[in-house]
Formats: C-alpha cells, structure tokens, sequence
C-alpha cells in the first residue's frame, strides 16, 4: 500500500517503521509546517492514511482526507464529541473510516478482560472499582482514550455507576480515573476492584510504541477496499 501520514511526531514515526517493515511505502508525510499538502492532489495516489495528531487537529484531517475519498485509520483521541459527525460524513461520502482509542492488540485483549470481568462483578456489591492510567508527559489528553474506553465498558455493564470522573471521589455512582503523567511511560492502565475481604487487579503495561504502531499498519491493511465504520474489533476479529 501507499501510505498517508498525518501526524510525523513518535508515533508516526514508529507507523513508518512498521509499514516500511511490512513492504508498504509512504507516499505522504504531514506534519505542522506542511498542513497545506493534505489535500486532493497530494493525495490522489494514496491508498489509506493512517492519522495520529492532536484534539484540537483531528476533526478537520479526517474530513479533508474523507472528502479526498481516502480510507482513514485515526487513533488521536479527544475529539470524539465530533465522531458523530464523522460517521455521518463517511457514510455520506461513501468512504471507509476505522477509528480505535488503541490499536494495541494486546490492548484490545485487554479491553475484552474488562468486559468480562465488569460483566462477573456486576451483581458483586461489596467491591468498588476504580481506575489508575500512567502515560509520558506529552500526552495532551487526561485520562487517556484507553482509559474511557475501559470505563465505559464498565459503566454498560455495572448499573452502580453512572459517570466516570478523572479526580479523587468518595461518590457511590462515580467512577473514580487516576491520571498520572510521568515520563518515559508508553501507558500503564489498572482496574482495580476494592472490597474489605481482598482485591482483583488487571493491568496492561507497554513497554514501547511498537504494538500500537503495529496495530495501526494491520488496520490500515484491513481498511484498503472497504466502505463503512470499522474498529478494532473488526481487525481482530473479536
């Protein structure tokens, strides 16, 4: 494939290294200094573009790249108050668009122990659940995308809670998420069920950049010749 990058930052970089790895090409590298580039020409020969940039950036790449009618893989987080509009327009457009709050598969496993695992503690009212994510100090968003991910998954499936919020709370129907920002950290993430007797924890730790990157290429190979709204799910198979 040729590839678009929208975002050249770590991860993008970690993206081209894989896809490199994997025999694809980049035909295209945006960053802050060349946003003028992400238009129809530049991308004529484009077969996916994989965007990684900021919330406040995020909305109008994906537009721009879904008027282009190129297929977007997008794993910046923060902007999802607008994912609405961007489900509408894709469909509109006839495009494909794959988003994920972490294109880990590892994370992916792990979102699907959460589910489980909410879904056992449901009726279990003598635990209470709270959250911890640690992450490098460039990460713009608290908590993480993963981390909400995580949390509304518990909040389908344990009826105590009603909202999840990111400081110290002594509420009964609040989910409590613990953000820390420490570098290097790639991302650590805890579930942690408290009750007077004993303590269920489960924790995803990365160790790099490399199985988000990794991800993000096999969505991107996933994505070439679709039309619609994927995620992560669909790549794995889950």
């Amino acid at each position: 494939m040729n590839i678009a990058l929208v975002g050249y930052g770590k991860m993008g970089q970690a993206i081209e290294k894989i896809a490199l790895e994997r025999g694809h090409t980049i035909g295209l590298k945006i960053d802050l200094d060349n946003r003028a580039d992400l238009n129809e020409t530049q991308l004529a020969d484009i077969d996916v573009a994989i965007e990684f940039t900021s919330p406040h950036s995020a909305f109008d790449n994906i537009m721009d790249l879904l008027k282009a009618k190129v297929p977007v893989v997008c794993g910046s987080t923060g902007w999802l108050d607008k994912k609405e509009a961007v489900d509408e327009y894709c469909l509109q457009q006839q495009g494909a668009f794959l988003y994920a709050s972490n294109y880990s598969v590892g994370v992916n496993i792990f979102f699907e122990l959460n589910k489980k695992l909410a879904q056992l503690m449901a009726n279990q009212t003598e635990y209470r659940v709270s959250m911890e994510e640690i992450h490098h100090t460039q990460k713009k968003d608290a908590p993480s995308g993963t981390a909400v991910t995580l949390a509304e998954q518990i909040l389908h499936s344990i009826p105590l809670y009603k909202k999840w919020v990111n400081h110290s709370s002594n509420k009964a129907d609040e989910l409590e998420i613990k953000s820390e920002r420490i570098d290097p950290a790639p991302g650590t993430h805890k579930v942690i069920y408290t009750s007077a007797i004993d303590d269920i924890e489960i924790i995803h730790t990365a160790h790099n950049r490399t199985g988000f990157a990794t991800g993000a290429v096999m969505a991107a190979e996933f994505l070439k010749g679709k039309k619609g709204i994927f995620g992560m799910n669909d790549v794995l198979g889950f």
